[in-house]
Parts: C-alpha cells; sequence; structure tokens
C-alpha cells in the first residue's frame, strides 16, 4: 500500500502531536454536494450506489476534491450487515430504509446466521480496496459500521422509528430474544469490520446511532456491552509491507464509537477499548477532556446546525469547539467533526469555511501555546 501523505487524521487518534488538529465529517459524501447527487442519479438509486465499487469510490472521493479533508471514510451504510443477513432491505420514497421481513419472533431470531464478509459483503471490501488505491495515500480511509443495537432497532422496527416501541417491548418482555439478536449482530459487525480492515481501512467507526434513547442500565445490557465484545474481537494492528518509502513495519488501527446522545456514559463509553469516543453537541468538550482523561481521544463535536450560519459565524463556531477543548496534550487527542451527520441543505461554501477555520486556528492556538511555555 502507499505511504500516507497526511496521517494527522490517525496521530490524532493516537494521541501523538499533530500541528493542527484534524477534521473530516460525518456524512461527508452526502447529499448537499450536487456531484453526489449527479453520481447518485446514475447510479439509479442508493443501493445501487452502495453495490457499485467504482461509484462507491467516486463519491468518497468528491468531498476530498472540493475541501482539504484529513480523512477518507467509506460511501456506504450501516444497513448492509441486517441486508445480508436476508431481511430484504428497500428505500421507500420519503420514508428512508425499510425491511421486508422484520425480526420481532423466535422463529426469525432463530433464522439469523452471521454473514460472511467476503461473500454476502464482497461488494463492500471491494469498495474498500477500490477507495484505498484511489486514494494514492493522500490522507487514511476509516471504515465503519452500526452497533449491534443500533442495528437491532432496525431489524426489529422493520425500519426508522420514533418511539422505539417494536425493539423496547421486546427489551423488556424478551430480552432473551433480544439478547440472541445481539450477540448475532455483535459477531457479524466484528467480521464486518475485521475484513474492511483487511481490505484496506485505516481506521474503523462504530455507530451507535441509538444507544441515546435506552435507559440508564439498559444502555449498559443491551448496548454497551456488545460494542465492547465488538472492540475486544477487532484487528488492532496489521503489518504493512516494505516498500521503498519505509521498512515493513507494524501499522495501529484505531477505533472510534460513537454513540448519540450517549454524553451520560462518556467515561464507561471510552473505558470499552476504544482509541477514541465521538460526543455530539450536547456534550462540553472541555469536560468530555477531563472525564475521559487519558483514555483515548475525543471526536467532535459542532451542531451540524451551525452550518447554516454566514461564514463568519461559522468560523466563530468552529473557534469555540476548538477554545473548549484546548491545545493537544500527549495522552489527549482531538479529531474535530460534527455532533452528527451534515445536513442535505448545508451550502457547500460553508463546509470549505469550517475546514479552513479549524485548519488555521488550530495551528494560531498550538503557535500560542508553543510561545507561552517557552517564556
Amino acid at each position: 500500500m502507499t505511504q500516507l501523505i497526511n496521517d494527522t487524521f490517525l496521530r490524532a487518534l493516537r494521541r501523538e502531536p499533530t500541528e493542527y488538529t484534524p477534521i473530516w465529517l460525518m456524512r461527508q459524501a452526502g447529499r448537499y454536494l450536487p456531484e453526489y447527487n449527479a453520481t447518485r442519479k446514475r447510479a439509479g438509486s442508493f443501493l445501487q450506489l452502495c453495490k457499485n465499487a467504482e461509484l462507491a469510490c467516486e463519491v468518497t472521493l468528491q468531498p476530498l476534491e472540493r475541501f482539504p479533508l484529513d480523512a477518507a471514510i467509506l460511501f456506504s451504510d450501516i444497513l448492509t450487515v441486517p441486508d445480508a443477513m436476508g431481511l430484504g432491505l428497500y428505500f421507500a420514497e420519503g420514508e428512508g430504509p425499510k425491511f421486508e421481513r422484520p425480526v420481532r419472533d423466535e422463529a426469525a431470531v432463530a433464522r439469523l446466521a452471521v454473514p460472511d464478509p467476503n461473500v454476502e459483503l464482497r461488494y463492500v471490501m471491494n469498495a474498500v480496496s477500490t477507495i484505498r488505491g484511489a486514494l494514492g495515500g493522500r490522507v487514511p480511509l476509516i471504515g465503519f459500521s452500526g452497533s449491534p443495537w443500533t442495528l437491532a432497532c432496525y431489524m426489529v422496527e422493520g425500519g426508522g422509528s420514533d418511539d422505539f416501541r417494536q425493539i423496547k417491548t421486546m427489551l423488556y418482555r424478551r430480552p432473551d430474544l433480544l439478547h440472541r439478536i445481539l450477540e448475532v449482530n455483535a459477531r457479524a459487525v466484528t467480521d464486518y469490520l475485521n475484513a474492511q480492515i483487511d481490505a484496506g481501512a485505516q481506521a474503523v467507526m462504530i455507530f451507535d446511532s441509538w444507544g441515546g434513547v435506552l435507559a440508564d442500565g439498559a444502555f449498559q445490557r443491551f448496548s454497551l456491552a456488545y460494542v465492547r465484545q465488538v472492540v475486544a474481537g477487532l484487528k488492532r494492528t496489521r503489518t504493512v509491507p516494505a516498500s521503498a518509502a519505509a521498512p515493513a513495519h507494524e501499522e495501529q488501527v484505531p477505533c472510534i464509537v460513537f454513540t448519540k446522545g450517549g454524553g451520560l456514559w462518556l467515561e464507561q463509553i471510552a473505558a470499552a477499548g476504544c482509541d477514541a469516543v465521538g460526543v455530539d453537541w450536547t456534550v462540553d468538550l472541555g469536560q468530555a477532556r477531563a472525564r475521559v482523561g487519558d483514555r483515548c481521544a475525543i471526536q467532535g463535536n459542532l451542531d451540524p446546525m451551525a452550518l447554516m450560519a454566514d461564514p463568519a459565524q461559522i468560523r466563530a463556531e468552529a473557534q469555540k469547539v476548538l477554545e473548549s477543548f484546548g491545545v493537544p496534550q500527549p495522552g489527549a487527542g482531538h479529531v474535530f467533526n460534527l455532533g452528527h451527520g451534515i445536513s442535505l441543505h448545508t451550502p457547500p461554501d460553508n463546509v470549505a469555511a469550517l475546514v479552513e477555520a479549524v485548519h488555521t486556528y488550530s495551528r494560531e492556538m498550538r503557535a500560542r501555546g508553543a510561545s507561552a511555555s517557552s517564556l
């Protein structure tokens, strides 16, 4: 594989010194970009776009052509795993993802099996390897999966939900059934992420998008326990073959865990064995840094709606986030991100303003810190 030109993102996750705070954005390849919409139209549908390695590569790289981001993230969907289990994923116009065969009784649970990521999900691995080749070492590539609990929410509800009635009914009436689903999902997610690492992903992220809907106590039993199981089973290093630029060496593969609405359990998530914990915009980064300590790095956490402001206000909001975290020191790393996915209504020029502000101001903060320490 090609030597990395910009490894700032990976160094921040390893809590090593960086010249500036790296930035990437959740859903950075998406509908706010006109070029993405054109490619999606060519693909025919969202699923066809996900399953075509060349087109998935094309949209993964589109935001990098516009903005000097510090990482690329695989273009795919968290529901590829339950789709590979045979649940019949489809997208209803204006309604989002749906499953033809929701998992709501003992027979449906008994039929669940862990898919082979190199067979049923081969198209994802093809996309990962295609993207790595196309990146040419420009920036690292992030692979990802939904968490076992988040996948179970869609599998039991049959799609998105406002109240999570189906899965919470199962949680309280038949926790044994839900645990069986989560056990299968945990094995599937572990295999899936390890296959992405084998295919070339240089970091992986677990999206626990719906962990925050759980009550305290239930979160630990039904979400965090299975995230911890996945993290423990991940390949955290791989051997990089020798090249003209460097001898053969071991490369760390960091893992990020993001629980939307998980601020209450920040310390527990950070203790799950991950290299970074993602936080949403409801969490103060300075307090998060104090609570996490030197256990892992932190990723986040600008409110995505701040990108609807004018560029001057976006710069001010970015500076607030950076100031809240402070200058990273050994043992404390920061990756700038939104507190959730970017809105499809976001003007691309505003994203450019954000990226420039983060890079510029974080450099200034480090320069001020260095000047102060030399006095």
